[in-house]
């Protein structure tokens, strides 16, 4: 169960109450509902793209009818964005329901992807806001229905104003109570218990941090020496050492099963912010593998990211790191295992134009010393199958998760630089955030690389054809944009696009050389393509078994055969 029927309550209740315009910014989290909307003729809904134009535009379609409006925006950093408007609304009188969407309540503030806290809006931007319960039974039933309905009264009750509604989702099944896995957390200020450590495989998950200061690398890496130690990193990591390994690729190609069992730590080492490495989060969050999670942070905050949290230690990095070194040396068993089982991927180019075609071409020709953003989520997710040379420094929003000013921190980032600044941004992310292409301030180091499929493929990974259309319609808000070649040139950047291999072929060197302008480099895909590219990209590094290579020579046999 994943919370669907509070869903069909929702959507049964503004039917009941007579709203029926729908203001839908595109996003996961909320798909479910606005899928349910779309396919009810009862409901005219808009799609807008943008959650502070939403708001307004709701706003308008109120002073055109006199009817209350109902929004629906996604979770992570779309309900921040509505506030500038809920407060014009708020001020005006307006009747607006903000339908918005979180994860579930236990993972808001436990570093998992895309889980601020959703009910935190100002208190003169919504008259009330109320949530919904995760529907377990027909007392949460019950409670659904009548905090829904209390919702929607709200709206004309005593005046009238902006409410919101926040939804609970999960996008995957809530598994049922195992109560053996209970555990202790305990807090700690300093570590001087080294038995804790020897013989234990250890793993150092690395999140997302600035480059590391040469001490406290040096503690990592001395920490590592002296125990059978390994570091997960990725490229938001920025932390580079000979014991590291970006695991990326091979978790998403591989299922976590007995055979890879020998791969799981005892103790697990987490420092840094998000990974935003949905891949490893899947795997080590899985209730049948069993760890140790120590968190080490200077706030010392309860974070359970993998829910097997033991120990917080409060203290900085190096300083635990340097408290925890060995006498001894580690024999790197558990290292090498990690290095044994994720060597020989594949980097083919041999893809469709897409992002991952890009990520592939480009991801070892990237300047050195150079800064690389990705505006999240299908560019992180490409570009993490690709190793990235140790001298780059790579960025993303996954604190809060939000598509919203990738382009102005990667400005803000490159105006004190002389390097050169690389964002990898959608059509979606990039709109967005339009407005920074006009700061004063842009320097000729600045490069954007707009993948425009046309309305975002992230909703459209495991999808086909027809599916695709569907979920155009208000989920991926296609056909918004054409191109970026107008706004761009007017802000006094150069402008080149590809929309085939010529074409980007020609030009990506350009794109990677310095020059007396900024540069914007616009290459259009399609959905289907960038789902065939990262499928590909999937395929021909998962594992195969002996059966899989008789199969192929069989099929080779036959195809000589009849070729004859």
């Amino acid at each position: 169960m994943n919370n669907l029927e509070n869903i069909n309550i929702v959507v049964s209740l503004l039917k009941s109450h007579n709203i029926r315009y729908v203001v839908a910014s595109p996003g996961g989290t909320n798909m479910a509902l606005v899928s349910a909307l779309q396919n009810d003729s009862f409901f005219k809904c808009f799609s807008i793209v943008d959650e502070r134009s939403a708001v307004y535009f709701a706003i308008g379609l109120h002073l055109q009818t006199g009817e209350p409006i109902a929004m629906s925006c996604t979770s992570a950093q779309a309900t921040r964005n509505y506030i500038p408007g809920l407060t014009e609304a708020y001020y005006k009188q307006v009747p607006l329901l903000a339908i918005t969407m979180s994860k579930l309540p236990r993972f808001t503030y436990q570093s998992y992807m895309q889980a601020p806290n959703q009910t935190s809006l100002p208190v003169d931007c919504v008259k009330k806001s109320y949530a919904l319960p995760i529907v377990q039974s027909t007392s949460d039933y019950l409670e659904s229905c009548r905090v829904a309905n209390e919702a929607i009264l709200e709206l004309t009750h005593n005046g009238k104003g902006p409410v919101q509604l926040n939804i609970p989702w999960q996008d995957f099944e809530i598994e049922p109570v195992d109560r053996h896995i209970q555990k202790t957390i305990k807090r700690y200020s300093s570590f001087n218990e080294q038995d804790k450590l020897q013989g234990k495989k250890i793993m150092i998950v690395a999140g997302e941090h600035r480059p590391y200061d040469k001490e406290t690398q040096e503690a990592i890496n001395e920490f590592c020496r002296t125990h059978d130690c390994m570091i997960y990193v990725n490229h938001l990591s920025n932390l580079h050492s000979e014991y590291a390994v970006n695991g990326n690729l091979f978790l998403s190609t591989n299922p976590f099963d007995d055979e890879l069992k020998g791969l799981l730590p005892d103790i697990l080492i987490s420092v840094g912010g998000q990974t935003g490495d949905y891949p490893f989060y899947r795997m080590f969050s899985k209730t049948q593998y069993q760890f140790e999670h120590w968190s080490i942070s200077e706030s010392g905050n309860v974070v359970d990211t993998y829910d097997k949290l033991t120990s917080v230690y409060q203290m900085e990095i190096k300083d635990f790191f340097l408290s925890a070194i060995s006498s001894s040396s580690s024999s790197r068993v558990f290292l090498n295992s990690w290095i044994e089982k994720t060597k020989g991927s594949v980097y083919t180019s041999d893809l469709p134009l897409s992002n991952t075609y890009v990520a592939a071409v480009l991801h070892d020709k990237l300047p050195s010393n150079s800064t690389v953003n990705f505006a999240i989520l299908n560019s992180l997710r490409n570009w993490n199958l690709f190793p990235i040379d140790a001298s780059i420094k790579c960025f993303a929003n996954v604190a809060a998760f939000g598509i919203d000013g990738c382009t102005s921190m990667l400005i803000g980032e490159s105006v004190l630089s002389d390097e050169l600044h690389f964002l990898i941004t959608g059509d979606l992310a990039f709109f967005y955030d339009l407005n920074s292409l006009g700061i004063r301030h842009i320097k000729n180091n600045v490069r954007i690389l707009i993948i425009n499929n046309n309305g975002g493929v992230e909703f459209k990974m495991a999808g086909n054809v027809e599916q695709n259309k569907n979920i155009d319609l208000f989920i991926a808000a296609a056909n918004h944009f054409k191109n970026a070649k107008g706004w761009a040139e007017t802000c006094g950047f150069t402008y080149f696009s590809a929309s085939s291999y010529e074409d980007f072929n020609s030009r990506y060197m350009e794109f990677l050389a310095k020059s007396s302008r900024p540069i914007v480099f616009e290459i259009f895909t399609t959905d289907i393509d960038e789902a065939v590219a990262y499928k590909k990209m999937i395929d021909c590094n998962k594992k195969k078994d002996a059966r899989h290579y008789i199969n192929a020579g069989i099929r080779k046999i036959k195809k000589q055969l009849n070729g004859k």
